[in-house]
């Protein structure tokens, strides 16, 4: 549940009164948050199924308001600072010369109707440009979709999240990800980008879809880890 703080905060935003860090009236992400938000991209603790995966910052205080105002609070603006922080974590998760190829983790068919689109979405494509920005080729490609519903996640624990997304995420049809040459030898990094990780389940049934497809899936980039 929201704090009353981060309520006020993300309401402020639709009129650009607040900071989307600490809720304080001011620009959009104020001075001391900025310093907080600098990605310090860390290795998230292994999870059942999952790629090694890297967050751009913990599930808690600035990180966490910058990511729920992202995603629920319709603050556009900051789509360009957390692309710029998931870029951090994907160059982390892939150090290296090799282009990279990001698959975004589709969001639930009823979560795009309530949030009025997918979020993750954009924020691969841009976070791909950031990573050419840097100097690194990099391509965004949305090749998973839902093949069949998916209850609400919230409530369910490890066991219960694996049951209910399992078998849920497929390659859409002709999209397998080129990864390889014909030799067999890896030419492309494939990396996962999702929002955040909790237990995993999410992360391990989309590498699960790909890897039935014959790709390679090196890692995970995630904007927070929630422990």
């Amino acid at each position: 549940m929201l704090s009353l703080s981060r309520l006020r905060a993300l309401g402020g935003l639709a009129i650009g009164q607040c900071c989307a860090g600490c809720g304080r009236p001011g620009p959009l992400v104020c001075a001391e948050c900025a310093d907080r938000l600098a990605p310090r991209p860390h290795r998230c603790s292994a999870r059942p199924g999952c790629p090694p995966t890297w967050a751009a910052g913990p599930y808690t205080g600035a990180d966490r308001a910058l990511l729920l105002a992202y995603k629920h609070g319709g603050a556009r603006a900051l789509a360009a600072r957390s692309a710029e922080r998931l870029a951090a974590a994907v160059a982390a998760a892939v150090p290296g010369p090799r282009p990279v190829l990001l698959v975004p983790v589709p969001a639930r068919p009823q979560s795009v109707r309530r949030r009025g689109g997918d979020q993750v979405l954009p924020l691969s494509r841009r976070t791909a440009r950031a990573l050419r920005g840097r100097g690194r080729a990099a391509a965004h490609l949305p090749l998973l979709r839902h093949v069949r519903r998916v209850d609400d996640q919230v409530g369910l624990g490890r066991a219960g999240r694996r049951r209910n997304l399992s078998g849920a995420l497929a390659v859409r049809p002709g999209r397998a990800p080129p990864d390889t040459a014909p030799t067999g030898t890896v030419v492309v990094d494939t990396v996962l980008v999702d929002d955040v990780v909790t237990t995993g389940a999410t992360l391990a049934e989309a590498a699960r879809a790909l890897r039935a497809s014959g790709a390679t899936v090196r890692a995970a980039a995630v904007l927070a880890e929630r422990r």
